[in-house]
């Protein structure tokens, strides 16, 4: 099923943000407020929240979808289950004061989240480890010595990477190149790796011991009652207005009366694309449930192989620990078509991206700020998004 059909159970199953027709909210634009925000994700939500807490000022929040929560925004389907609408999130921090300040929202249950690829029929665990170097190549290596030594034995000396390609090869060498990272690549891209920045498989992790981890921060867990909970309990403080279902661009005409501006979408699209648009990869999810109590072993299986279309297969059980004898499962598949999720690295869209950097930077001595991954036009983890909202009010606060 496509995420659009499920965008009619959203105001039913989750936000308790305020939705409303335009012609009848004239009045609530116009109305006074110290700090207006758009959008209702992590960014906007942390920054409405400690303005109206901390500082005790009238905030507004603007969000274009049906719901508070942004891409984060998970929901009870109509089995009973809870769905992240967007695809799977996993927290995960070593940032302590993101950890206390979330803390403060939810309770949290513990999880480790762990990865398979699904290589040559066998589930091997991503990152890149002992166990996968032996599952794949029939290997018995038990040390980080040996792990140590098959690295340097079967990458390639490339001393500085001109590509994801040179990246991956250095990494992990051509067979675990071609086998786990080149062709799922090249579906989430759209692209070959040799054709892309070096820095986005830098990211490829690689250990040389048994740790299937696939992060090794200090707090890591899953919110008690889900991510939707969070922000409905930050953006509930009586100083916030939330108006769902409102696109800034057809409103902004009507704000009139703020100190502050927040603005956490797509900064190619706040200046209405003077200097052209930002590339985005998006995702198309399929969600279906079964009748048993499991359909897969693991939260989340990669299908690096080119002759599945879609990517990998979320079974979101798994991470929240819930009990039910259905089971929904997500099927993710890469796209150009939908919501922005990934900006593109190229020479092209950075050169892009920095014409509106200088222009945005310009509009903050009138109090208009740019935060968050679609401001920035960069990939943030969810704890580097808490960490870069929090750091901004600060930074705003400190400034007077």
């Amino acid at each position: 099923m496509a995420i659009s059909n499920h965008l009619a159970t959203v105001v039913k199953h989750g936000s308790k943000a305020i939705g409303f027709s335009i012609g009848h909210s004239v009045d609530v634009l116009r109305g006074r407020y110290d700090v207006v925000i758009v959008g209702a994700g992590i960014s906007g939500a942390v920054l409405a929240e400690r303005f109206a807490s901390v500082c005790n000022k009238k905030v507004l929040v603007l969000e274009k979808r049906p719901h508070v929560g942004g891409i984060c925004y998970d929901f009870i389907d109509k089995h009973g289950i809870l769905v992240p609408l967007y695809g799977p999130h996993m927290f995960h921090t070593s940032y302590e004061n993101v950890w206390r300040y979330l803390s403060a929202f939810t309770g949290w249950l513990p999880y480790e989240h762990k990865v398979k690829s699904c290589v040559d029929g066998k589930l091997v665990p991503v990152p890149v480890n002992i166990s996968t170097v032996n599952d794949i190549f029939g290997l018995h290596i038990q040390t980080e010595e040996e792990m140590v030594r098959w690295l340097d034995e079967n990458t390639v000396k490339i001393a500085d990477p001109q590509n994801s390609e040179e990246q991956a090869l250095s990494r992990v060498g051509p067979i675990l190149y071609e086998k786990m990272f080149r062709h799922y690549t090249r579906k989430q891209w759209d692209r070959w790796p040799n054709e892309l920045d070096a820095s986005l498989l830098k990211r490829i992790p690689v250990r040389t011991n048994f740790d299937d981890r696939y992060f090794s921060d200090t707090h890591e867990g899953v919110p008690a009652n889900g991510y939707t909970r969070i922000f409905e309990n930050m953006l509930g403080h009586k100083n916030i207005t939330v108006l769902t279902n409102v696109d800034f661009h057809y409103v902004k005409k009507e704000l009139r009366n703020y100190e502050v501006l927040i603005y956490t979408g797509p900064i190619d699209a706040f200046f209405d694309y003077r200097h052209g648009k930002l590339q985005y990869r998006s995702l198309r999810f399929e969600f279906e449930t079964y009748n048993r109590q499991y359909y897969q072993e693991h939260t989340v299986i990669n299908y690096p192989d080119d002759e599945v279309l879609y990517a990998r297969v979320t079974e979101p059980k798994h991470q929240t620990g819930q009990k039910h004898h259905l089971t929904t499962i997500i099927r993710e598949y890469f796209t150009w078509d939908g919501p922005p999720y990934y900006p593109v690295p190229s020479p092209q869209n950075r050169a892009v991206y920095e014409k509106y950097r200088d222009d945005s930077a310009e509009l903050q001595a009138r109090g208009v700020y740019f935060t968050g991954r679609l401001a920035g036009y960069k990939h943030l983890n969810m704890d580097q998004a808490f960490k870069e909202a929090l750091d901004l009010f600060h930074g705003i606060t400190a400034a007077g």
